[in-house]
């Protein structure tokens, strides 16, 4: 059985590439939610990271700006307490929205301070998206798991404070990295009791394993979708896995009869696979994140879809036992056109500039374990991937003010220049001060006036 990892950050935005990260809460506890160990860790911004102001007036994390921790020491502790909690059992690591922020913050910010990037996910730990699990529950347990509404409704809610106030658990301390985790242990334990079988089966799909055992049983699945504040909710199969990308699937939308589609010729297919609009028959999904999908059998009632239970499993039979189609829906699926931009600075090449190799990833490891300022500019000159020596060289210069080589104390003042003297895609110190003074005009609240006064006086110490 496999230990549970809730974590949340609090960040200077929300620029994937840009931000970063100043607190981070992680809550360990075991399969029943019972918590074992908590980390709650925090540092200081680093010089080149613009905090913006609308980012700070909501976590509130203006004691950021005298912290004595820095930016790498912060990451390396996350990443020691967490391969600790993982050492006995493999761990599941539980984010809300955190596959599309939290988790990607996470990864960039190791890779950035030359840790392990992906290790929510690799030595058999998985990682689940308590918010995607809502997207399947609002639409189909909304019986057992209220939802609230938005605003006077009918529109939905599925913001972490906001269910967390629907099911009684104190949201007082909203926004705060650790209060976060004890939402989601709450909300987490209100599933459990109310649904626990469709609580297990999300743990259950955290890993690539667990979710390709789902989608190759023989029942049609339930997908659930909350898609501008309103649930909706398909039967699904799946018809398709694209084999040069091997997170890549696609499942065929019961709804539609099996007879009008699976016959199609490779043309008609490969414009459904390419347009991907909502109301297609074939949607395209991906393993390695949380699908918000259950077995049909967890289904309370009999009558989420307007055709019965028992014609939905016979149109899932025929699309299963399709070979032809599987195969026409994997090459369209294979055929497209993914046009990914390079990225343009070093931050954003996590994904693109391929793994470190064998002797690169020992000279991480030696890094980590002096602190010799020869030693660490010797092993950063060493890296065959420049990016792994530029990362390195800003690490060092964070670290150490004297005795730096000229060649890497110019390419540090020049990353410095350029991030706070000018405007590009980490945003502009200049902008963000108009901002505050527009912000201050407009806020009559003490604190939020606190919070942005001293939000100014960091970005105004980044201009000296």
């Amino acid at each position: 059985m496999n230990n549970l990892i809730f974590y949340d950050t609090e960040t200077t935005g929300i620029h994937k590439d840009f931000s970063q990260i100043i607190q981070c809460g992680s809550i360990f506890t075991d399969i029943n939610l019972n918590q074992k160990s908590e980390q709650n860790i925090g540092s200081a911004p680093l010089p080149w990271v613009i905090p913006q102001p609308k980012a700070m007036l909501t976590n509130k994390k203006i004691n950021s700006f005298s912290s004595n921790i820095s930016h790498y020491q912060m990451m390396k502790e996350i990443q020691n307490q967490w391969k600790e909690w993982c050492l006995d059992l493999p761990a599941i690591f539980i984010t809300y929205n955190g596959h599309a922020f939290d988790e990607e913050l996470i990864r960039r910010q190791f890779w950035c301070n030359l840790l392990e990037p992906y290790i929510t996910n690799t030595n058999q730990n998985g990682r689940l998206d308590l918010m995607l699990m809502i997207h399947n529950i609002a639409p189909f347990f909304s019986e057992e798991i209220s939802i609230p509404y938005f605003e006077d409704g009918p529109a939905l809610s599925i913001k972490l404070e906001h269910l967390a106030d629907e099911h009684g658990i104190d949201v007082s301390d909203a926004h705060d990295a650790i209060s976060d985790c004890k939402f989601m242990i709450g909300l987490c334990k209100v599933i459990k009791d109310k649904i626990p079988e469709v609580f297990d089966s999300f743990l259950n799909i955290s890993t690539k394993e667990g979710i390709k055992n789902l989608l190759y049983s023989n029942e049609f699945l339930a997908l659930g979708e909350v898609y501008r504040r309103h649930p909706f909710k398909y039967p699904v199969v799946i018809c398709g896995a694209d084999n040069s990308r091997p997170n890549e699937i696609c499942f065929f939308d019961l709804s539609f009869d099996p007879d009008d589609i699976i016959n199609l010729d490779f043309t008609e297919i490969n414009k459904m696979i390419q347009s991907g609009k909502r109301d297609l028959p074939l949607k395209k999904y991906k393993i390695n994140k949380t699908i918000p999908i259950c077995s049909s059998k967890l289904l309370k009632k009999n009558n989420h879809f307007d055709i019965t239970h028992d014609e939905l499993q016979r149109r899932a039979d025929i699309v299963r036992s399709n070979k032809d189609f599987f195969t026409k829906v994997s090459q369209a699926m294979e055929d497209r056109i993914m046009n990914f931009p390079e990225p343009d600075y070093i931050e954003g090449t996590i994904y693109s500039g391929g793994f470190p190799s064998y002797r690169d990833q020992d000279l991480m490891k030696e890094f980590h374990i002096t602190d010799d300022l020869e030693q660490l500019i010797k092993i950063s000159r060493n890296f065959e991937d420049e990016r792994f020596r530029l990362l390195a060289e800003r690490i060092i210069c964070n670290k150490y003010s004297t005795n730096i080589p000229e060649d890497i104390k110019s390419r540090y003042d020049d990353l410095i220049n350029e991030r706070v003297h000018s405007e590009g895609k980490w945003g502009s110190v200049d902008k963000a001060l108009n901002e505050i003074e527009k912000l201050l005009d407009e806020k009559n609240n003490k604190e939020d006036q606190s919070i942005l006064l001293a939000t100014k006086e960091q970005l105004l110490s980044m201009q000296q």
